[in-house]
């Protein structure tokens, strides 16, 4: 990773991508109940922040893969440090949702 992408952050499209080639991975939106109704990426689960502890109810195995994201990708940095705080092996914040390209579900 060179300077430019490192400074810039997570890419939301190659991580979509990358969770679509993973065996087994779970998508994490930690935005609010709310924000995930207007809209998010298809395949995601809703696992808000202010209830982040719920992801050992939604996700048991800790080695399972998990790509996290948000708005921006703020909360979704947050909630990945949680998420290995907890036990979680395979975790990869992927940023915001105000940067994907492709369709919603609402």
């Amino acid at each position: 990773m060179g300077l430019k992408e490192l400074l810039a952050g997570p890419d939301v499209n190659r991580g979509v991508e990358e969770f679509k080639k993973t065996s087994g991975a779970v998508l994490i939106d930690v935005r609010t109940a709310q924000e995930f109704a207007q809209g998010h990426i298809p395949g995601s689960i809703n696992v808000p922040l202010q209830a982040i502890i719920r992801v050992e109810e939604e996700v048991p195995q800790k080695d399972t893969p998990i790509f996290v994201y948000c708005l921006s990708g703020a909360r979704s940095r947050r909630a990945a440090a949680f998420f290995e705080k907890l036990g979680y092996s395979e975790v990869r914040n992927i940023g915001g949702i105000s940067a994907y390209k492709g369709e919603l579900v609402q």
